[in-house]
């Protein structure tokens, strides 16, 4: 029986249908080589595998091939400079969410030790962004997730930045006079065809009703009681949802409703600002 090596390892991943970053990332990673980066596979494709090595790399293309996530596989995921631990008690932080974070860190431009809220924190992305970004915030999150809010505290500890974390259905209970309150809530409608190919991740972080807007409305009805006068709602949402996003903040009485694009243009994220004079 022949001796696997990188190349071979690579190649039978192919041939069994994994994309080839993935099997490079998993592979580094069987191989205790994470950090090494995909140029040493290159360098060193004829390198054996350990009968070890190797049952730990096709465990990992197995679990792969039936849609885990890469990043819980890894055990970690960059986001917005960040390298944040996850696992399955916590969505994947989506690099389309780093729009929602540069539009939060432009509306807080000017603003010293301003109070800022993240609602359904997870992993503790966003809040961990923008407090690693901006130091001077007074930053808050929450989550319904005690489970979750293990994730986010253990990242925020690992990383070294002071962020209130506390368990609460989105607003309740909350402090008045944000600055800022932000969130990527659910948003995938109940019916939605992709959701079997998310099974792997919370459900309960992912949909919110037959339309996929009930956590929004919630948020977007309670939110002017704890803003600042001027303060900004920011909202992450479906591909096909800002229009009803905006309509809902200008009925709710938010001024200047407006929506960014993400990474592929479209439109990913909507927010509005809560008028000084009501």
């Amino acid at each position: 029986m022949s001796t696997a090596t990188v190349a071979s390892a690579l190649a039978g991943a192919a041939a069994g249908g994994l994309d080839r970053l993935d099997a490079q990332l998993l592979l580094l990673h069987a191989l205790g080589r994470a950090g090494a980066g995909r140029a040493w596979l290159l360098a060193h494709d004829d390198t054996p595998l350990d009968a070890a090595q190797a049952a730990a790399f096709d465990a990992l293309v197995q679990r792969r091939l039936d849609d885990e996530p890469v990043a819980y596989l890894l055990g970690e995921k960059e986001f917005h400079g960040l390298l944040l631990q996850v696992d399955t008690r916590v969505l994947v932080p989506r690099p389309d969410t780093e729009t929602l974070v540069d539009w939060a860190l432009e509306r807080l431009a000017g603003q010293p030790a301003a109070r800022a809220l993240d609602l359904g924190t997870g992993s503790g992305a966003i809040a961990l962004a923008l407090k690693h970004a901006r130091p001077d915030l007074d930053m808050h999150a929450v989550d319904a997730s005690a489970d979750a809010l293990a994730v986010a505290r253990a990242n925020a500890e690992r990383l070294g930045l002071a962020v209130d974390f506390r368990q609460a259905d989105w607003l309740a209970g909350a402090a008045r006079g944000h600055r800022l309150i932000v969130s990527n809530p659910p948003y995938v409608a109940a019916a939605d065809p992709h959701l079997p190919a998310l099974r792997h991740e919370p459900l309960s972080a992912l949909a919110a009703g037959a339309d996929g807007l009930d956590d929004i409305r919630s948020i977007v009805r309670d939110a002017p009681a704890h803003l600042a006068p001027d303060g900004w709602l920011l909202l992450e949402h479906g591909h096909d949802q800002a229009g009803a996003v905006r309509a809902l903040l200008t009925a709710c009485g938010f001024a200047d409703a407006q929506s960014r694009t993400d990474l592929a243009g479209i439109e990913r994220c909507s927010g509005a600002r809560w008028p000084a004079m009501k």
